[in-house]
């Protein structure tokens, strides 16, 4: 397992770059056909590469991503290494050791007959891709496992934050500071006022939806040189919301926003991306679970509620019930700290496997 997960880790999958996802995908479509004993279909939608196996009429969708939020050219500063048990890497926690247990635990049942497996290589931009095909997998499933890896200790996730993007552009009018700035419009004004308007959101949504809600601004930008007044600014926002009512509260607050400074003009793009994953969804598979874990004496598991949002999201608005976090047993997703326990890969793969068998 560490070897496969070695050749997975040192080839590089930025998910903005796109040869590296392409060059990603053939080695887990290489890595997984030896282990599924087939050869994948590889789709590439608008640019982007994904892998998928079919075996029969699928009843169960096991979800994965490929790429990963670390730049290409990050194995210079964060090498592959096993170091008394603990794994480090480029995406190694999140989310390829997810990909090698899923394999291994596949190889390891007398037939695959009704499953598929799609490992996606948009995932950590929003899924924009391959959502409609994870979806439409989904509504024809009976069960779907995401092989992100896990909650803290291990627990697996059986709630996530729905996810809402947005971006605020400001349209103002140049003029030059100096000689005239009463003759402009200045746009990074009004984004100030539109940046200072959002923590009233997040409070009116938890006020009528419960707590949860979360509004955040990330990125900024405006202006073109110290001595212009600013004709265009922007930010963008950053939404996690705990169910489907405060997701359309704050998409209905958040467009319409108006501008407070004369002259400039408010342009609100985006809205919800991913739906929250109740915990609904979760809550017989996750009972499967911890009656298999029992079982094999790997138990009792814990289950956690996360903020962070995953394809899981997608297959559970699907309609489909849904269990995530039944990756890799670690820490550091996106963090310089990422790391997996291997001595905790194969039992989480004997789980996977028995889970399968179990509702197949």
């Amino acid at each position: 397992m560490l070897a496969d997960l070695e050749e997975l880790v040192t080839c590089e999958s930025y998910s903005a770059d796109y040869e590296a996802v392409a060059r990603s995908a053939q080695v887990v479509a290489a890595q997984g056909g030896r282990l599924l004993g087939a050869l994948p279909r590889t789709l590439t939608t608008e640019g982007v590469t994904h892998v998928q196996w079919t075996f029969g009429t699928p009843r169960i969708l096991l979800l994965g991503h490929h790429d990963t939020v670390w730049p290409t050219g990050s194995l210079k500063t964060h090498p592959w290494s096993v170091e008394q048990g603990v794994v480090r890497g480029p995406g190694v926690f999140d989310m390829k050791a997810g990909l090698v247990q899923m394999f291994h635990a596949l190889a390891s049942l007398p037939s695959l007959d009704g499953l598929c497996v799609l490992v996606t290589g948009d995932e950590e931009t929003g899924s924009a891709t391959s959502r409609s095909l994870i979806e439409d997998i989904a509504r024809r499933c009976a069960a779907t496992f995401v092989l992100e890896p896990s909650a803290p200790g291990g627990a697996l996730k059986t709630s996530r934050k729905g996810v809402s993007l947005y971006d605020i552009t400001v349209h103002g009018r140049a003029a030059h500071s100096g000689l005239e700035p009463e003759k402009g419009v200045n746009a990074a004004t009004e984004l100030a006022h539109q940046l200072l308007a959002l923590p009233g959101i997040a409070a009116t949504v938890t006020a009528s939806a419960g707590p949860g809600t979360s509004v955040t601004p990330t990125m900024m930008r405006a202006g073109t040189s110290n001595n212009t007044v600013p004709a265009e600014a922007a930010l963008s926002v950053d939404v996690r919301v705990p169910n489907a009512a405060a997701q359309a509260a704050v998409d209905r607050l958040v467009k319409a926003l108006e501008p407070q400074t004369p002259g400039a003009r408010v342009q609100i793009d985006g809205g919800p991306n991913r739906p929250p994953l109740d915990p609904d969804a979760s809550r017989e598979l996750f009972a499967l679970a911890d009656e298999q874990a029992v079982r094999l004496g790997l138990g009792p598991l814990r289950q956690a509620a996360v903020g962070g949002a995953s394809d899981g999201n997608y297959t559970a608005g699907a309609g489909c019930p849904t269990l995530d976090g039944l990756g890799a047993v670690g820490d550091g997703a996106h963090a310089d700290h990422e790391h997996v326990i291997a001595a905790a890969m194969p039992a989480r793969a004997r789980l996977l496997a028995h889970l399968v068998g179990a509702v197949r």
